[in-house]
């Protein structure tokens, strides 16, 4: 037997409900998007995204519960809470963009994420170092999680822009109206959601690092990698106020800019100054 087949089979059933949860997503927006009227398969999509959230809550409750702490220290929780806050974003962002090929790479890229944290799961529950013990550890991830989901969100859009540059689909408004929008104008409206989320990780985080080690910046590896990435976007959001600066670039520095997110999160340990860091994720 595998240790991926091992890790799998210790799973409890919240767990196995949100990777079948995501699952099923994947498949009913993969075919929304290959028709041209799917409401139903839309709606059986975010009844599916509401599944995987209802599950990875559940789950991420009764992880806290046995281990006394936040579940938001190991690779494996952090995976989870990725993919939970991805779920919960996107079941928000869908009652006003109902965006067929969206779904299907949320439900897939969930899917993927769960998988990965099944590869990582932990064999046993990890302590919570005595310098994460902070009243600002909980908001500090979970707002970055949800930064980073948003980032995810443009990312798709980015590929999508890349893809068919001049589709449009229908968005509400919220006096019920509806008005057209192409995945570029999509990918920018979450970009900026994401940019004041990853920027209040930043303020928190360096509250945080102030109470605890007496610096508002210790110049810990992943701090500055954190800070790259946030600047990716500050650029991106100072260019594309300034004249010849197209939707194509604006896509190509998207993806850019995701895999800076993607470095920060899961890059760290590659670095030479690994082991200087604090929170890095095993």
């Amino acid at each position: 037997m595998t240790d991926f087949t091992e890790n799998l089979m210790r799973q409890n059933l919240w767990f196995l409900t949100a990777v079948l949860a995501f699952l099923a997503a994947g498949v009913l927006y993969s075919m929304a998007a290959l028709r041209t009227q799917a409401n139903r398969l839309h709606l059986l999509g975010s009844i599916a995204f509401g599944v995987a959230t209802v599950a990875l809550l559940s789950f991420m409750g009764t992880r806290w519960v046995e281990a006394g702490r936040p579940p938001f220290k190991s690779l494996y929780e952090s995976l989870v809470l990725f993919a939970a806050c991805m779920a919960v974003l996107y079941i928000a962002i869908e009652r006003f963009y109902k965006i067929a090929w969206l779904g299907a790479g949320t439900g897939w890229f969930g899917l993927g994420l769960m998988v990965y944290a099944i590869a990582k799961a932990d064999a046993e529950i990890i302590n919570l170092p005595a310098a994460l013990q902070s009243v600002w550890f909980v908001p500090h991830v979970v707002v970055y999680f949800f930064g980073y989901a948003a980032v995810f969100l443009a990312f798709a859009a980015a590929i999508a822009h890349l893809w068919r540059p001049t589709a449009q689909f229908n968005v509400r408004t919220a006096d019920g109206g509806a008005q057209q929008m192409t995945y570029a104008g999509f990918m920018h409206r979450t970009i900026l959601l994401g940019f004041v989320l990853l920027t209040a990780g930043l303020v928190i985080g360096a509250i945080w690092a102030k109470a605890a080690w007496g610096d508002y910046w210790v110049w810990d590896p992943k701090e500055n990698w954190a800070l790259i990435s946030w600047l990716v976007f500050a650029i991106y959001l100072h260019l594309r106020l300034g004249k010849g600066f197209g939707e194509r670039t604006a896509a190509w520095m998207t993806i850019g800019g995701f895999a800076t997110i993607a470095f920060t999160y899961l890059g760290m340990h590659l670095l030479p100054t690994a082991e200087q860091s604090a929170h890095i994720y095993q």
